[in-house]
């Protein structure tokens, strides 16, 4: 049996929906993969949990618990304080550890370069070190280094991308539906339901960010955009992405009550132009789109009989149009928003590289 250490950074929603997967996933592992995951550190923004024999499954729930009722780690009694995520490496890295990343975090960095400096594997979740200057992307994904949640939750689009670059095709254009919760928000605009009834829906059944302006902002969708990018080889910074905001500025700089109540003020835009595109046959969806004229991510009307167009509900779907798939698209699909779709993608990644990493 192989063991492999686990450094989990950050204990959010995605964080703790990870550790109960692995915890439910351990008597598979150990038979399928003849593999063991210990975490041997659990990190949230100002606490860590460090165990080198491996935090034992009854005080994972525990901590689960915890954080989920709002008590941070170094609150519980196994935790304790901490501020510097690059000395819990070295209390709790040890050799073939992997470092894992489900926070949303720019201060994560440091930590990350670290661990590849040490031969660590990284799987992340977090975009916002990746879709950083560009240099910093070029570090973070010369080791061994996976990160499909980023992009496309569980849905395999970094891997695709990978494997085209590998083939040596050419890809010529990428469009995609990248956010499950504004997939929620169009296919509800289509019922004919008012898009400030939609914000409040996607906030409750966990879908947004808790300031839900992050995800109408575009950037979220951008960020996947560039990161995708940069997997096909383009070198982009985030400032080169065009990006249309759903959410007019005046309404971003409200204190989040007063836009939540200030939001049903862009009812009658977007039932308007929901209408106005239905009767040429197409649909809005947020589209981020990757061709020769750069990257872009805003509002379109798509035909209905599209796969874009056909996209329902949450779903993520990206199309690459290449050399090797010319007229009809190689297309990916499926759940796109939700903890738990986010953490299997990251689950996945973490058993890639302890399989690729036997000894």
């Amino acid at each position: 049996m192989k063991r492999i250490p686990l450094v989990i950074l950050g204990a959010g929603s995605v964080g703790r929906a990870l550790v109960r997967q692995l915890i439910d996933a351990a008597p598979e592992h150990g038979q399928r993969e003849s593999l063991t995951f210990d975490i041997v550190a659990w990190c949230d923004r100002n606490g860590a949990v460090l165990d080198e024999a491996g935090i034992p499954a009854q005080t994972l729930v525990a901590l689960d618990a915890a954080k989920a009722s709002g008590t941070p780690l170094a609150e519980t009694e196994w935790g304790s304080p901490q501020g510097d995520l690059r000395a819990v490496l070295d209390v709790a890295g040890v050799e073939g550890c992997i470092v894992v990343d489900v926070t949303a975090s720019h201060k994560t960095a440091s930590a990350l370069e670290l661990a590849l400096e040490r031969d660590y594997g990284l799987a992340l979740a977090n975009k916002v070190p990746l879709a950083g200057a560009q240099a910093l992307f070029e570090r973070l994904t010369a080791g061994r280094t996976r990160y499909e949640s980023t992009v496309g939750s569980a849905v395999p689009v970094i891997e695709t991308a990978r494997a085209l670059v590998r083939a040596a095709d050419r890809v010529t254009r990428v469009q995609g539906a990248l956010s499950g919760t504004l997939g929620f928000l169009c296919t509800g605009l289509e019922t004919g339901r008012p898009f400030s009834q939609l914000v409040i829906d996607a906030m409750e059944r966990g879908y947004t960010e808790p300031d839900p302006r992050i995800d109408l902002s575009g950037m979220d969708v951008a960020r996947k955009a560039l990161i995708l990018a940069r997997t096909l080889g383009r070198r982009l910074e985030l400032d080169a992405v065009t990006v249309h905001s759903l959410v007019p500025a005046e309404l971003n700089a409200l204190p989040l009550a007063d836009f939540l109540t200030q939001a049903a003020t862009l009812d009658a835009e977007y039932r308007q132009r929901v209408a106005q595109v239905a009767a040429e046959g197409c649909v809005l969806r947020y589209v981020a789109t990757l061709d020769d004229e750069g990257a872009r991510v805003g509002l379109q009307a798509v035909p209905r009989d599209t796969a874009l167009g056909q996209l329902r509900g949450n779903d993520n779907l990206v199309a690459f149009n290449t050399r090797y798939y010319p007229d009809e698209p190689l297309v990916l699909q499926g759940r796109g928003a939700g903890y738990d779709a986010a953490a299997a993608g990251v689950h996945a990644d973490i058993v890639a590289l302890g399989t690729t990493n036997r000894s």
